[in-house]
């Protein structure tokens, strides 16, 4: 989760937030490398009091800062397109939950298991527990086994919201009258956290997302649990 002065990315818990985190490494490169040519640029013509015959109508000149700017917007552009593909996969999910966005909790449906459903409100600040996550928390976490691929269909029942978690890389608008999917993979145990993401009204603060990552013999223990109750 993050936390107070934390610059970076949250630690990825699935492949897609690994890719997602590499890309950002390698366009940063890029761009500390271009401000610091052009920075260079900029001083060494402001303190040089005579301008250079050699960038007066040079046709060379003009040909290398059209093709390298072209260049440099392609080695950016592929390695976009091909994370924007890998974010659209769906690979024959092993579970499909539905969350819907209300105002304000987040409501889930195991449908694949003989219809777990459960309604997700925040916990209370005077009812958790001392190590609980203030405005974090919530008193149902929504539980999925990790080494599995995850289908989440997401929808919303009166305003538009959207169901957010940072460290799996995942974003999807919750929009009424419309199904949204995401696809996933997580990779280690733990608790992720997210938020609504999209301004949905008075307490859009307050509606927070807990998914609790567990094992699959533990994942089969909880959907048994929660059948027989």
């Amino acid at each position: 989760m993050a936390t107070w002065s934390n610059l970076g990315f949250q630690d990825s818990a699935s492949p897609l937030m690994e890719q997602l985190i590499f890309f950002h490494d390698h366009a940063m490169v890029v761009l500390i490398m271009i401000t610091m040519f052009v920075t260079y640029m900029m001083s060494t013509l402001f303190f040089n009091t005579f301008t250079n015959r050699f960038l007066l109508e040079n046709q060379a000149i003009e040909v290398i800062w059209t093709i390298l700017p072209a260049l440099i917007l392609i080695f950016i552009a592929l390695p976009s397109l091909r994370l924007l593909y890998l974010l659209d996969e769906v690979n024959s999910p092993s579970i499909t939950i539905k969350t819907v966005g209300h105002q304000w909790y987040w409501s889930y449906e195991y449908s694949d298991f003989l219809q777990v459903e459960f309604d997700s409100y925040m916990s209370p600040s005077n009812e958790m527990p001392n190590m609980g996550y203030r405005l974090l928390d919530v008193d149902n976490r929504t539980t999925l086994p990790i080494d599995t691929q995850v289908r989440v269909l997401v929808t919303a029942a009166d305003v538009i919201h959207s169901w957010t978690i940072p460290a799996l890389g995942v974003k999807a608008d919750a929009i009424p009258g419309r199904l949204n999917q995401v696809s996933f993979t997580i990779n280690r145990p733990g608790l992720f956290f997210g938020q609504c993401s999209e301004i949905c009204g008075a307490n859009h603060s307050f509606m927070p997302i807990v998914i609790e990552a567990v094992s699959v013999d533990s994942f089969l223990k909880w959907i048994s649990a929660s059948t027989e109750t």
